[in-house]
C-alpha cells in the first residue's frame, strides 16, 4: 500500500518496467488505496474526476492539507472526465481567460514528469478553420487579444491550410469555402483517463483518501447555517469544508443544500471512427459549421460538434446534432465517407450564463463550488491549483479572482467568446 509519503510512491520508469517483467508484473504497488471511510475530515471533495482529484493533490502539495476525502458516486474518473475529447488550448478572448488557460497548458506540458505518469501529452497544434468573414473578424480580434499575453494564434492562408491538413478534399466544392485558418501552436491532446489516474495516484501518496461508490444524499448544517459535512449512502461524514467538483451534476447536488446556481446543462456528444493509419496530425476545429476532428494515438478519428439545442441531462445521441456534424465532416473530408463508426457517447456539461467558469465560495459558509467548465478537461491542472488555494486560504487565487459567484449579482458578466457556448 502507498502511504502518506510521496517518497514512498513507486516510481514508474523503463527500469521498473523491466524489473517487474521478471516477476510477471506481480510486484507493482496499487496505484491508490481503498481505506475505510472515516467519520470526519478537514475537507471533503465531492467528485473524483479530473478537477476534484487535481484540487486534492494541490491541497496536499501546496497547502499541506492532506486530511482530505474525495468521494465519488461512481468510479474514479467515470463521469465527464471519461466523456470528453481531450483537447487542451488557450485560445480565448478575455484577458483573464487567456492567462488562466495559458497557465494550464504550461502545467500540462510538465504534468507527466511532475506526477511520474505518462498522460500521452501530444502538443500537435490546433487549427480553427475560417469559413465566413464574420468568423474572420472574430478570430482576428481574439488573435490580437492573445498577442498581449503570450500564446500564439496566427492567421494562415488557404494554401498553408491545405499543406497542414492534406486529408481535406477539394475545398472549391465546399458550400462555405475556407478563407484561411488560425493556427494555435500550443494546442494539444492528452489521455483523459491517464490524467485522472495520475492525479489520484499522486494525491493518494500525499495522504488524500479516495472513496468510490460513495453518493452524497444531503448535507449537514450547524445552527448558524454553515455546512458541517455530507450525508452519504455510507453514513454521515463531517468536514470543516465541503468542495463540490461534480461536473454535469452540480445543479442537482447543490440543490440538496437549497441553492440554485446560474448554470445551464446540455448534452455534448462525440463519436470515434474505426482506427486508421495516421492521417491528421493537428486538431481541426470548424466553428462555422460546428465540427471538430482529431486523431487519437490509437488511430481513431475523434469527431464532435456543438451542444444539443435544448437543455438536457442526457448522455446519449441527439440525432439531429449528430447528423449535422456528420454532414459537415463528409463535406470537408469526403474521403472519410466510408469510415465505420466505432462508438458514440455524450456528456452532460454545465456552463454559466456568461460561459466562464465558477470557482467560488457560496452563500452557505463552508461550501465551495467549482463548475461551469465548458470543455473543462483543458483546465484540470489550473482549475485544481486555483480551487485548492480558495479552499485552503479562503481567498481567490490571483488567476481566478474574476470567476466568483459575486459577478452575477452585479451583472459583471465575463462573456467569453472562446467557448462553443458563444458560437
Amino acid at each position: 500500500m502507498i502511504g502518506p509519503d510521496p517518497e514512498a510512491m513507486q516510481r514508474y520508469s523503463f527500469f521498473s518496467l523491466a524489473r517487474n517483467a521478471l516477476s510477471q508484473h506481480e510486484g507493482w504497488q496499487r496505484a491508490w488505496r481503498s481505506p475505510p471511510l472515516k467519520p470526519d475530515y478537514d475537507v471533503v471533495i465531492v467528485g473524483a474526476g479530473g478537477h476534484g482529484l487535481s484540487t486534492a493533490y494541490h491541497l496536499a502539495k501546496e497547502h499541506g492539507v492532506s486530511n482530505v476525502a474525495v468521494i465519488e458516486k461512481g468510479w474514479l474518473g467515470g463521469g465527464n472526465t471519461a466523456r470528453n475529447t481531450h483537447t487542451i488550448r488557450s485560445n480565448y478572448l478575455r484577458d483573464v481567460s487567456i492567462r488562466f488557460h495559458d497557465v494550464s497548458v504550461k502545467l500540462y506540458e510538465q504534468l507527466s514528469r511532475e506526477l511520474n505518469y505518462n498522460i500521452l501529452f501530444s502538443q500537435r497544434s490546433m487549427i480553427d478553420l475560417i469559413q465566413s468573414w464574420g468568423k474572420m473578424r472574430d478570430l482576428r480580434r481574439r488573435s490580437l487579444a492573445m498577442a498581449l499575453h503570450g500564446p500564439a494564434y496566427q492567421l494562415i492562408t488557404v494554401d498553408e491550410l491545405k499543406r497542414r491538413i492534406p486529408a481535406m478534399g477539394d475545398l472549391s466544392d465546399v458550400r462555405l469555402p475556407p478563407l484561411g485558418g488560425m493556427l494555435h501552436p500550443e494546442g494539444a491532446m492528452a489521455r483523459h483517463d491517464a490524467v485522472a489516474w495520475s492525479y489520484a495516484r499522486a494525491a493518494d501518496a500525499r495522504g488524500v483518501e479516495i472513496h468510490q461508490h460513495t453518493e452524497v444524499t444531503g448535507f449537514t448544517f450547524a445552527a448558524n447555517g454553515a455546512v458541517t459535512g455530507v450525508e452519504t449512502n455510507r453514513g454521515v461524514v463531517r468536514a470543516g469544508k465541503v468542495a463540490l467538483a461534480t461536473a454535469g451534476n452540480t445543479s442537482h447536488v447543490i440543490a440538496k443544500a437549497g441553492l440554485n446556481l446560474p448554470l445551464v446543462t446540455r448534452n455534448l456528444q462525440a463519436f470515434v471512427s474505426e482506427p486508421v493509419k495516421p492521417i491528421i496530425d493537428v486538431i481541426v476545429n470548424c466553428p462555422d459549421v460546428g465540427l471538430y476532428v482529431m486523431q487519437s494515438d490509437k488511430g481513431e478519428l475523434v469527431i464532435g460538434g456543438g451542444t444539443d439545442p435544448i437543455p438536457s441531462y442526457r448522455q446519449g445521441c441527439h440525432f439531429a446534432t449528430f447528423e449535422d456534424v456528420v454532414a459537415s465532416l463528409v463535406e470537408l473530408f469526403p474521403r472519410f465517407r466510408n469510415l465505420k463508426m466505432l462508438r458514440q457517447w455524450g456528456g452532460a456539461i454545465e456552463f454559466a450564463y456568461d460561459a466562464s467558469p465558477i470557482i467560488s465560495a457560496t452563500d452557505i459558509p463552508g461550501l465551495h463550488v467549482s463548475t461551469g467548465w465548458y470543455g473543462g478537461f483543458k483546465s484540470i491542472p489550473v482549475g485544481g491549483l486555483t480551487y485548492a488555494h480558495l479552499i485552503a486560504t479562503g481567498q481567490p487565487h490571483p488567476l481566478a479572482g474574476s470567476f466568483g459567484l459575486d459577478r452575477f449579482r452585479g451583472l459583471r458578466f465575463l462573456l467569453e467568446a472562446g467557448t462553443v457556448a458563444q458560437r
